[in-house]
């Protein structure tokens, strides 16, 4: 008796995509844990719809034009024809001015220029991936947070003593932040904590006790001044829908089989 495929052949208009070719590309999208059929699926899904580009692009008698990616290597033949017929088929809508203007003016808050943050830090490092030197660290910051809380003016002596940071020998001074100056983690602890506060924080260096000696918010920025984000951000925006939409338009005038590509 023959057995019956565990995964279905897809096919783009009689064209069956090869099944070597979706195991390969399925090493490119990461599968949620419990769910390895996620990642085949993600890569059939993006071989066909390479597919469905290549096909028109023949259909349209593009003939390929390979470019130079980098000194000394060039797009392959399909690579070109999918860049060529997207340049040719994908028209974003253009940026209005005024409809951006209304962005700034309902949402401030939201161009504003970075933070400032004076702060001081206490490091207990430990590996991401060591949990017994986590669990250590952390109950040493906890430790170094309950007597931080009980005599806050020991926290240059403490940081001297105990941080595996060089800012140790400044008593924790991490001098003058902006947005952007430490890992996402850190600065998260930054912005929830209070002036003259202390708060830990863990990173990818290990905890930290932080004392957040002050904080100056950015100012708003004026609509000149962002305007060519904003602009930016509609194009590649615009340029993303209108790609969705050629391909969704191939898509239903093609006979795609073995997966959804809705």
């Amino acid at each position: 008796m023959q057995m019956k495929p565990l995964l279905p052949p897809v096919t783009v208009s009689g064209v069956t995509i090869d099944p070597a070719l979706i195991a390969a590309e399925a090493q490119n999208h990461p599968a949620p844990k419990g769910k390895p059929g996620a990642a085949w699926k993600a890569a059939a899904r993006a071989l066909a719809v390479r597919e469905l580009l290549l096909q028109e692009a023949r259909r349209r008698d593009i003939l390929p034009d390979p470019a130079e990616i980098e000194a000394g290597r060039w797009e392959t033949e399909d690579e070109a024809l999918v860049r060529q017929l997207l340049e040719q088929a994908v028209t974003p809508a253009p940026a209005d001015e005024a409809a951006l203007r209304a962005l700034h003016v309902a949402a401030p808050d939201r161009f504003r220029a970075p933070s400032l943050f004076e702060a001081a830090h206490i490091l207990f490092a430990a590996a991401p991936g060591d949990a017994a030197a986590r669990d250590q660290a952390c109950a040493q910051a906890q430790d170094v947070l309950a007597e931080l809380q009980r005599q806050p003016g020991r926290f240059a002596e403490l940081a001297a003593s105990q941080s595996a940071c060089s800012s140790k020998t400044a008593g924790g001074m991490l001098g003058q932040l902006s947005s952007g100056d430490t890992v996402p983690e850190f600065e998260a602890a930054l912005e929830a904590a209070e002036e003259g506060g202390l708060v830990l924080a863990e990173t990818r260096y290990g905890i930290h006790v932080i004392r957040l000696d002050a904080r100056a918010e950015g100012a708003v920025l004026p609509f000149e001044v962002v305007l060519p984000l904003l602009r930016e951000a509609h194009e590649k925006a615009a340029w993303l829908r209108a790609s969705r939409d050629l391909i969704a338009d191939l898509a239903a005038r093609a006979q795609v089989v073995g997966i959804d590509l809705a």
